[in-house]
């Protein structure tokens, strides 16, 4: 008769329990460690750094990862993509489609095109209130700027200024808007609130581009002819300085300035050099060029990353972006990208 011990049975039993109950934790905590793997990417890749890159020839933005410097994706865009600018919390673009005639909302997550707003003659430039709720778009055939509101997704309102507008910014309280015209030779000032002109600026042969310092006290204004900086004093809406450039076996002529970008900080401002092929780095306290960097063909925008490190330069007669340490001052990664690259915007989503 075979003999039975309780108590070696129920140890047996213990045993066997035991290593289950091993085997399913080892097994819970590999699917824990997938999912968070999976979670971690995923909010890796919603919180990235990234620049959307405007391709005037090819109707398409490429998208470059700020952290690695490789062109990720493209978009596509209504015809002729020029200037772009992001949402202030990262969760749309705004793009001119200059030759379709409209304003294109891109979410910059998914690539798509999620809205438009159409009968926009020719938008050129566009800048974007502080708060987000309003769109001011250069009209370059029609010598106006459409005033756009963004929830609405309508144009509201239409201020004329002069001839061929170009450049367009908004003070930092929103307050006031600047518009370029290129044959007038003028920069505009206009109300934010009642949507009238209360000043015109004379400045520098064809003004292509109008940049607020971060305080808001200067309007720096590009003279893409003139080959000079317009520095305007906000208050009083007078020029009190002329930033010129001098580079070293390039003639007088192929200096021609266009992008502006300043620092975080506002003590630097970056300028794009056109055929130059140089952005020059000013000393905002002085209007001095503190150094001139060799970039790509026809420098012609500018944006920075978040934390102002690294410098995104689109250069349209190479097709390619130029980035550039801004703490070293030199050119450290040149990426191709679509025909004749135009604007550029920075965004991190959130």
């Amino acid at each position: 008769m075979m003999s039975i011990h309780p108590l070696r049975d129920v140890a047996g039993r213990d045993a066997e329990r035991s290593l289950a109950l091993i085997g399913v934790c080892r097994l819970v905590g590999q699917v824990l460690l997938v999912a968070v793997s999976i979670l971690s990417a995923s909010l890796t890749a919603y919180a990235a750094e990234e620049a959307f890159v405007t391709n005037e020839k090819d109707n398409t933005i490429s998208v470059i990862d700020v952290a690695t410097f490789a062109v990720v994706r493209k978009i596509n865009t209504g015809s002729r993509p020029r200037g772009i600018v992001a949402a202030p919390d990262g969760s749309m673009i705004y793009v001119c489609a200059s030759d379709a005639n409209r304003i294109d909302f891109i979410d910059p997550l998914t690539g798509e095109i999620v809205g438009m707003i159409e009968d926009v003659p020719d938008p050129e430039q566009i800048a974007l209130s502080p708060d987000g709720r309003f769109l001011y778009a250069t009209n370059e055939e029609d010598n106006a700027l459409s005033v756009i509101d963004v929830g609405a997704r309508k144009v509201v309102s239409v201020v004329d200024v002069g001839v061929e507008p170009e450049g367009v910014a908004v003070s930092p309280g929103g307050h006031l808007v600047v518009v370029t015209s290129e044959t007038t030779n003028m920069l505009h000032v206009v109300n934010a609130g009642t949507g009238q002109i209360i000043d015109n600026v004379l400045v520098g042969s064809r003004p292509r581009y109008a940049q607020f310092t971060p305080d808001g006290t200067k309007i720096w204004v590009s003279s893409e002819i003139g080959g000079t900086i317009a520095i305007v004093d906000t208050a009083s809406r007078r020029i009190v300085q002329d930033v010129r450039f001098e580079v070293a076996g390039i003639r007088g002529e192929q200096i021609q300035p266009v992008g502006i970008r300043f620092s975080p900080d506002g003590s630097r401002a970056y300028v794009a050099l056109g055929p130059a092929n140089r952005v020059a780095v000013v000393d905002t306290a002085t209007g001095k060029v503190i150094k001139y960097v060799l970039v790509g063909v026809r420098v012609w925008h500018l944006s920075l990353s978040q934390d102002g490190g690294k410098l995104f330069t689109t250069n349209g007669g190479s097709n390619d972006v130029t980035i550039i340490d801004t703490n070293r001052l030199t050119a450290i990664k040149t990426l191709t990208v679509g025909r004749q690259p135009w604007g550029v915007a920075t965004l991190q989503r959130r």
